[in-house]
């Protein structure tokens, strides 16, 4: 009886230990067709840097991309990216640098913007893009609850 006792409370003292668990927002429902607002070419400025994203319309369940950020005359970031659709979903795939890829999962989806996030990666947990009147494109990087937000805006060229 001791025994168990004692099992179980270390159990529950365990239990208490553990680090939180980020919580995991529910995947939004969608298919590529209700992006067809983002293929095309898009270019930007931050600060002194130009970017740049081309994005191709959805075919075989996919939407590829390719950014790249150039400073003066020289190349300082690239990635590749894509959407696919998965299981009634949408996943937006990044490759910074060449790096292996990171998922983030589509949680809310309207006709003018898509937001991915993945609450374990480090930074960012999440990626909105977002139609704007004026026909730009915002494409927005955030932490945790929306903490360090950039913004990038892009125009269709």
């Amino acid at each position: 009886m001791y025994a168990t006792t004692l099992l179980v409370s270390l159990l529950v003292v365990g239990s208490l230990l553990q680090p939180a668990v980020p919580a995991r927002p529910a995947p939004a429902s969608a298919s590529l067709k209700q992006l067809a607002w983002l293929p095309g070419e898009w270019s930007g400025v931050k600060g002194r840097a130009s970017i740049e994203e081309r994005w191709t319309p959805a075919a075989g369940g996919a939407m590829l991309a390719v950014s790249r950020t150039i400073a003066g005359d020289r190349l300082v970031a690239f990635e590749f990216l894509r959407i696919v659709e998965r299981d009634g979903g949408l996943v937006y795939i990044a490759q910074p640098n060449g790096r292996p890829p990171t998922e983030f999962v589509l949680t809310k989806i309207d006709a003018g913007s898509a937001t991915f996030e993945n609450p374990d990666h480090d930074f960012p947990k999440a990626i909105r893009y977002a139609r704007r009147d004026d026909g730009s494109l915002e494409a927005t990087t955030s932490g945790a609850n929306g903490d360090k937000a950039q913004s990038f805006v892009f125009t269709r060229r």
